[in-house]
């Protein structure tokens, strides 16, 4: 299920010229649909082994943990010529922490106690289209597509 918010935070900042990763611990075989749908430009998720068309039980390297989320930010980062502090990250759990840390704006998204202590914001009620007014983007200004 997508989060609430999501199709308007990400592609209001795209149409903005922002570059959107979803990085997640889960797997591409839903990730991928999820973030295509919302409107990220990249998807970094665990994939799965598959022997023989059966799924093999084991998962391709590297895995996707707090390491790799901070490494896809740090990345990126670099590659687009991004300085730290215009980038922003969301996560909710523990290993989204080493991510949050290294955003110019680390943001804890209905998080547990360990991912808001070490977030410089956090959004305890509503939906992440409240990061688009912390931006000063009103929403008869956001992406048509995300609206609806």
């Amino acid at each position: 299920q997508i989060m609430p918010g999501a199709k308007a935070l990400v592609q209001t900042m795209a149409a903005r010229g922002a570059h959107a990763v979803l990085v997640s611990g889960g797997f591409t075989r839903f990730a991928e649909p999820v973030g295509a749908e919302i409107g990220f430009h990249k998807v970094v998720a665990n994939i799965l082994d598959i022997e023989r068309g059966v799924l093999a039980g084991t998962v391709t390297d590297p895995i996707v943990d707090s390491a790799r989320k901070r490494h896809e930010l740090e990345g990126a980062m670099t590659e687009r010529g991004i300085a730290q502090a215009m980038t922003m990250a969301v996560g909710d759990g523990a290993n989204d922490i080493p991510m949050i840390e290294a955003a110019g704006l680390g943001v804890a998204y209905h998080a547990k106690e360990k991912a808001r202590a070490a977030a410089d914001a956090e959004i305890r009620h509503g939906d992440l289209s409240v990061l688009l007014y912390a931006q000063g983007i009103a929403s008869k200004d956001w992406a048509t597509t995300a609206q609806g």
